[in-house]
C-alpha cells in the first residue's frame, strides 16, 4: 500500500469519527484521542511511535465501540488490519 492509499483510508476513519453521534464519555475521549492521532500519521506516515500508540487505541476502540457503533468499528478495523499488515 502506497502513501496515498493509506493517507486516503485515514482521511476516510477521520470523517467517520467527526460524524459519529451519541457516544459516551469514554467514546468521545478514545475518538478525540484517534483524531490527534490520524491527524499526526497523517502529516508523516514515517512516524512510527504515532503508529504504534494509534493502533493500540484502535484496538481500545474496536471493543468500546463494537455493538454501539458498528460502521465506526468496521472502519476501524480495516484499517487496522491494514496498518499492522503493513508493519506499522
Amino acid at each position: 500500500m502506497n502513501n496515498r492509499e493509506l493517507e486516503e483510508l485515514l482521511e476516510k476513519l477521520h470523517k467517520e469519527i467527526e460524524g459519529t453521534k451519541s457516544v459516551d464519555e469514554k467514546g468521545q475521549e478514545l475518538l478525540r484521542a484517534l483524531s490527534a492521532d490520524i491527524q499526526e500519521l497523517l502529516g508523516s506516515t514515517e512516524d512510527k511511535k504515532a503508529a504504534s500508540s494509534m493502533l493500540e487505541r484502535m484496538e481500545t476502540s474496536i471493543d468500546h465501540f463494537e455493538v454501539t457503533h458498528p460502521e465506526l468499528t468496521s472502519a476501524l478495523s480495516s484499517l487496522f488490519t491494514i496498518l499492522s499488515n503493513a508493519g506499522i
